[in-house]
C-alpha cells in the first residue's frame, strides 16, 4: 500500500467495503434468486443485510423498488468510503483504486495474471 494510514483506517475501510460489497453481491443475487429463495447463499445475503437495509429504512424513498434498496444503501457506504473517509484524513481526492480493500484485491491480481 502506498499510503501510510493507521491501521485503525483500515480496518474501517475494509469493513465498510465489504458491507458494501456484500449489499451489491445481493442485488445481483436478487436477479437470479428471489429473496425467500432456499438457496445457501441468498439466504446468508438476506440474512446479513437485512439490518443494516432496516438501519437505512427512515432516510430510503419509498419509490425506490424492493430489489435495489440494497444497492442504495450500498451507495452510502461508497459515498462514506469515497468522499468522507478521505475528508476526515485530510485528503481532498486519494484518486482511482484508492480504497485499500480494491487495492490488494488489484494488486492479487495483477501478480496473478501478470501485469504488461
Amino acid at each position: 500500500m502506498s499510503a501510510n494510514f493507521h491501521p485503525l483506517v483500515y480496518l474501517i475501510d475494509y469493513i465498510m467495503g465489504m458491507i458494501m460489497w456484500t449489499l451489491i453481491g445481493r442485488v445481483a443475487m436478487n436477479i437470479f434468486q428471489k429473496e425467500d429463495s432456499n438457496f445457501f447463499f441468498m439466504r446468508i445475503f438476506v440474512k446479513i443485510t437485512d439490518p443494516l437495509i432496516g438501519c437505512f429504512r427512515v432516510i430510503t424513498p419509498s419509490f425506490i423498488i424492493k430489489p435495489l434498496i440494497p444497492l442504495y444503501v450500498a451507495w452510502f457506504f461508497y459515498m462514506f468510503r469515497f468522499y468522507l473517509m478521505p475528508y476526515l484524513l485530510g485528503y481532498s481526492v486519494m484518486g482511482m483504486l484508492s480504497f485499500p480493500l480494491e487495492s490488494e484485491i488489484a494488486i492479487q491480481i495483477y501478480q496473478i495474471f501478470g501485469k504488461n
